[in-house]
């Protein structure tokens, strides 16, 4: 039996395509078995839709942790909800990268863009109207 190149080629991506799904595969395991070694009570965490709160207790058996939203609010929820331990240096990195994104692409609410800085020579300014500055006062 010969093989044409068509089929060679289709049977090396197929080839290809199973080992990277395996190998993703144990990429998740191996994460999951990392995100269970830290849920320990105790520990702050994110649930996937979006709830932060401490752990107070787990329960093994049910599958079920108890989590402290706010002081005296407790709720519980699934252990597969918890998707993320929160640390602090996690909270540090997001506040900066939001800082600087937000600094970066927009202006403050209320501040004056600069004319030279939003047009080029003999183009129209990119805003349609007065645009006011932090000391500018309407009148009321």
């Amino acid at each position: 039996m010969v093989l044409d190149p068509l089929t060679i080629g289709m049977l090396a991506v197929l080839a290809i395509l199973v080992f990277f799904m395996f190998r993703n595969s144990r990429k998740r395991q191996r994460e999951t078995a990392e995100l269970q070694q830290k849920v320990q009570v105790g520990a702050d965490v994110m649930t996937n839709f979006g709830l932060f709160g401490t752990i107070i207790d787990i329960d093994e058996e049910d599958n079920k942790v108890q989590l402290e939203t706010s002081p005296g609010t407790v709720i519980t929820v699934h252990r597969q909800v918890v998707t993320r331990v929160i640390d602090d240096h996690d909270v540090v990195a997001e506040n900066d990268e939001t800082d600087t994104v937000a600094s970066t692409t927009e202006p403050a609410f209320g501040e004056r863009l600069e004319e030279s800085a939003e047009t080029t020579p003999g183009s129209k300014p990119a805003t349609s109207g007065p645009t006011l500055s932090k000391t500018d006062k309407v009148d009321e």
